[in-house]
């Protein structure tokens, strides 16, 4: 009955933690605004998709944050095809959101292609593409070749994938097992299983890094692996954010390999001996009448002298813990620094949070690691119980670091679904209640094995099995084969001899716990590489409001019987009158070059609306070209006019990208023929 009771409180508990994070889940997410993080093109000059009268002297772009540029950042491409830039862009003025190409001289008229290719200032690749004119628009024929986007070689992106997997678990290794044997097992750093996890974690770390390092050119500029072994490539990467990181990690590792040793050889040393407390029975003049009075001199004495004994190793694991404190916060902001955490709103919060919640990770599944080992070598219930508060503590913290990055990053319950960052988010969540599930069936077999005195006491580490002679060329080969067998034996009981039924069963949990775990991992990685929620699809046309140098763009030529309708039905999902509706695009002559673009949004009711948001992007996927966005001016309510350059022929892609509310948006795509 009182196991019963206590089950169900259990649960009432789970249910009112869970109900308390999913209401700040929603208050945080019902507030959100628009994520930053990841450079979006903020302006150009020229501008996109305008017509100058002469032929400028150089491309300049603008960012939402700083970049970092290569040689071959900013290309410029006459109506040919051919190279008019001269090539290595630089930061216009110093400005470091800025990159500024010079133009050669004598161009002729025509539409121009500008294709870009920058590092952002939280260390992800970013590209893109779009045109200008000089004098009037023209056709221009293009090879997709000669388009770079912001994808990376397939090979370097799954080597540089699992760098950075394999960091992340290596890092979530070391300082988990490490913390586990300070704070719940010191007598753990002794044993070899141990210590091969603490040099598994360090070196892999070490690994992963090195090839992070050197993969990093490669996957910014989209080349092959053999770039990996450039040396002019990998002097760039240091000169990066996120290359002063990857050294500032290499050199904490080697102070990590110092904590290592002064860890095993301090704790793993054998404690001074105490002398036990005598039995009743062999307590001296306990019927004479001093006798209790001696008895407790020498109770007080003995547990002076056990408390010196224990003081030193106390102090060794107060000075190390702290000395593993703050290499473990110097290691986590090495990714935290040159993170999404490192751009964006509000960075001064977001850092110190990235931190916690990469140590509150590295403490739970780190740990989950340790206690797998120690379960075997048949720790006691106590030491399950310190990590199952550590554990508890560690997944606050994830859960409330969690929950304001997930705010963060999105910016709009659309952005769970209809971006890749939101999807991700989701399968991660999934994974971690998987977690906690079994994180509970582990409970349940911890509080079996609290139930069980015989079991819940530690069983001390199994004495080296004496040799069994036998020799060589054995006359009776029957009994040297049953003296190998009861060698085995022994050697086999010895390895499973803290193996009891209820410490197995908890064993099993935990296992499944750690597999759960490194998908965790995984997804975490793939987390970092994607764009936060909404940065996915803003590139915002860079209209500026001052004219362009020698005029303003040029209207597009309509043409009778030449207009293309497109009906987009829309929904935002709001409660709003305006979410949902129909939104038309109409464009003349539908064909390369110059087109008028009419945008007309009408609600349900067939009558216009107005957004608080609206943007118009032209992609074609099979030229790897776009988005190209398209400044529009208002024409009335939900009325909207502008000009698209469409340079080349082929089946093109619109997208609408409507925002109806603070928190309601969705962007429809319908795909047209020009030429």
């Amino acid at each position: 009955m009182l196991s019963a009771g206590l089950e169900k409180a259990t649960h009432r508990r789970i249910a009112g933690v869970l109900g308390v994070l999913g209401a700040l889940l929603a208050l945080m997410l019902a507030g959100a605004g628009p994520a930053s993080a990841h450079a979006t093109l903020d302006s150009t000059d020229p501008r996109q998709n305008s017509v100058v009268a002469t032929a400028p002297q150089a491309v300049t772009l603008t960012f939402s944050e700083s970049v970092s540029l290569s040689g071959d950042s900013v290309r410029v491409l006459d109506p040919a095809g051919k190279a008019v830039d001269t090539g290595n862009p630089a930061h216009a003025d110093g400005k470091g959101n800025t990159a500024r190409v010079g133009l050669r001289s004598g161009l002729a008229n025509g539409t121009y292609t500008v294709a870009w290719r920058a590092v952002s200032d939280d260390s992800h690749p970013v590209g893109g593409a779009f045109t200008f004119s000089i004098g009037a628009p023209s056709d221009t024929s293009v090879s997709a070749t000669a388009l770079q986007g912001a994808d990376a070689d397939g090979v370097v992106a799954a080597l540089y994938g699992t760098g950075r997997t394999v960091a992340y678990t290596a890092f979530a290794l070391l300082v988990g097992v490490a913390a586990f044997v300070l704070v719940c097992w010191p007598a753990g750093t002794a044993r070899r299983r141990v210590q091969r996890l603490l040099m598994t974690g360090w070196t892999a770390l070490l690994v992963s890094t090195v090839a992070v390092l050197m993969l990093r050119g490669p996957y910014e500029r989209g080349s092959g692996v053999g770039q990996a072994f450039d040396l002019s490539l990998v002097r760039a990467t240091l000169d990066e954010r996120i290359g002063t990181a990857l050294a500032a990690r290499l050199l904490l590792l080697a102070a990590g390999g110092v904590f290592l040793s002064l860890l095993v050889g301090q704790l793993g040393q054998t404690p001074r001996p105490v002398a036990p407390e005598p039995l009743d029975g062999e307590q001296n003049g306990s019927g004479g009448p001093g006798g209790s009075e001696e008895d407790a001199e020498a109770a007080e004495l003995r547990a002076l002298e056990r408390r010196a004994a224990e003081r030193p190793q106390h102090e060794v694991r107060l000075g190390l813990g702290v000395a593993g404190l703050v290499l473990a916060v110097a290691l986590s902001a090495t990714w935290v620094g040159a993170d999404h955490a490192s751009v964006g709103i509000q960075v001064w919060l977001a850092l110190p949070l990235g931190v916690l919640h990469l140590i509150a990770m590295a403490l739970w599944l780190g740990g989950l690691a340790a206690l797998l080992v120690a379960l075997r070598e048949g720790v006691g219930a106590e030491v399950v119980d310190r990590f199952s508060k550590i554990a508890f503590g560690s997944v606050a913290v994830l859960a409330a670091t969690g929950i304001y990055q997930s705010w963060r990053g999105l910016g709009s319950w659309g952005a769970l679904t209809g971006t890749e960052y939101g999807r991700l988010l989701l399968v991660k969540n999934g994974c971690v209640v998987a977690m906690l599930g079994v994180a509970w069936v582990s409970r349940s077999w911890l509080a079996r094995l609290r139930s069980a005195p015989a079991e819940a006491v530690e069983v001390a580490p199994a004495e080296p099995a004496e040799p069994v002679a036998v020799a060589a060329h054995s006359e009776d080969p029957v009994r040297q084969a049953q003296l190998e067998r009861q060698l085995a034996a022994r050697q086999s009981a010895g390895r499973d001899r803290g193996l009891t039924p209820t410490r197995a069963g908890l064993r099993r949990s935990v296992l499944v716990e750690a597999l759960v775990a490194v998908a965790v991992l995984v997804v975490t990685t793939m987390l970092t590489n994607s764009p936060p929620g909404r940065v996915a699809g803003e590139v915002k046309a860079g209209a500026a409001d001052a004219p362009v140098a020698g005029g303003a763009a040029a209207a597009a030529q309509t043409e009778p019987g030449r207009t293309v309708e497109l009906k987009l039905p829309y929904d935002t999902k709001g409660r709003t009158p305006n979410a949902k509706g129909t939104a038309i695009v109409t464009l003349n002559p539908a064909r390369t070059g110059p087109n008028e673009v009419k945008l007309a949004l009408d609600g349900a009711d067939g009558q216009p609306v107005d957004v608080p948001e609206v943007q118009l992007a032209f992609t074609l996927p099979d030229r790897d070209l776009g988005p190209l966005p398209v400044a529009l001016t208002p024409e009335g309510t939900g009325r909207w006019s502008g000009t698209a350059q469409l340079p080349l022929a082929g089946n093109w892609v619109v997208s609408v990208q409507i925002r109806s509310s603070d928190i309601d948006q969705t962007t429809p795509t319908q795909q047209f023929k020009i030429g």
